[in-house]
């Protein structure tokens, strides 16, 4: 795929009308493609705020955005630190908020990251070097229980418990191609056009970075971040995170108010946002064909009240 072209290009900047003197957070920076897009937007004075645990990204995203220099802020950070990195800016608030979550393009092209079972390379799986261990470490430390535990919660694998054994059984493992050829043994799934190691690595991937935690405990920050009519777009890529996505932005939709005589909520407030895409935006057969990977992506956007 072609670096300079993420995903959902044009509905992320139509998504978050970028404009003159607004500021902008690119969580998920990558190689710095929606960013560009949103900095060409906002000109001349638009500002942005890019973060991204991976150094590799980073250095890439460096050289992608160097044309804007003076209106941009690259920190090597996790989007859970968002409040402390706009307080650190100085920045009460922001006008657009962007989410790209998931692994990009770059790291799973990368053999050496060891995100693909399509290539052979190391089990690393890590975004950056703040994750706690790597997938060799999950694959040979985990017990049966817990392996088949986050295959089945993290990848909905229903051979989580098959795969987990043969795991075990053939420890230790150490490269992706051994890996996948355990997982192949264990469930061959013939005539399925989905390879059997698919959700095993997502499992293992979601496991070492945290990345269910990591969406839900940024969110809060993020609605907390944007000024009135700001907005925040997020495009996932598996139901896990997708979910966590629309039912926290349901739920901060919505009224919350006791009825007549009752007390059911300790707290009442108004609706804080309100949903702009009424369902997510998906990419283009024309899309899908240039980058396959778009197929899985859904975007969904809020605007604050």
């Amino acid at each position: 795929m072609n670096a300079h072209i993420p995903v959902l290009y044009q509905e992320i900047i139509h998504a978050l009308q970028p404009r003159n003197g607004g500021r902008y957070v690119d969580g998920t920076l990558g190689a710095g493609g929606h960013a560009r897009g949103i900095l060409e937007a906002c000109t001349p004075d638009g500002l942005l705020l890019g973060l991204d645990v991976d150094p590799q990204a980073l250095a890439l995203a460096r050289e992608t955005l160097a044309p804007y220099e003076g209106r941009i802020h690259l920190v090597q950070a996790s989007h859970i630190t968002l409040s402390a990195q706009l307080a650190a800016l100085k920045w009460d608030q922001v006008d657009g908020i962007l989410l790209d979550l998931g692994a990009s393009s770059m790291q799973f092209d990368n053999a050496e990251r060891g995100f693909s079972f399509m290539q052979d390379g190391p089990l690393d799986m890590r975004f950056g070097p703040q994750a706690r261990q790597s997938a060799e470490d999950i694959v040979n430390t985990f017990d049966e229980r817990e392996l088949a535990s986050i295959i089945f919660h993290y990848g909905e694998d229903r051979d989580s418990r098959k795969i987990a054994k043969a795991i075990v059984m053939n420890r230790p493992l150490h490269t992706t191609r051994e890996l996948v050829a355990v997982i192949e043994k264990a469930s061959p799934r013939r005539g399925d056009r989905v390879h059997p190691a698919t959700q095993t690595f997502q499992a293992l991937r979601i496991a070492v970075n945290d990345e269910l935690a990591a969406v839900e405990k940024t969110l809060p920050q993020a609605v907390a971040s944007l000024k009135s009519g700001g907005r925040c777009a997020v495009i996932s890529f598996h139901s896990l995170e997708d979910r966590i996505v629309k039912d926290y932005f349901r739920e901060q939709s919505k009224d919350i108010v006791n009825p007549p005589y009752e007390r059911i909520y300790e707290v009442e407030r108004k609706a804080v946002v309100k949903s702009i895409t009424k369902k997510p935006l998906v990419a283009s057969e024309e899309e899908i064909k240039d980058n396959p990977r778009a197929r899985s992506a859904k975007l969904r956007v809020i605007e604050k009240i």
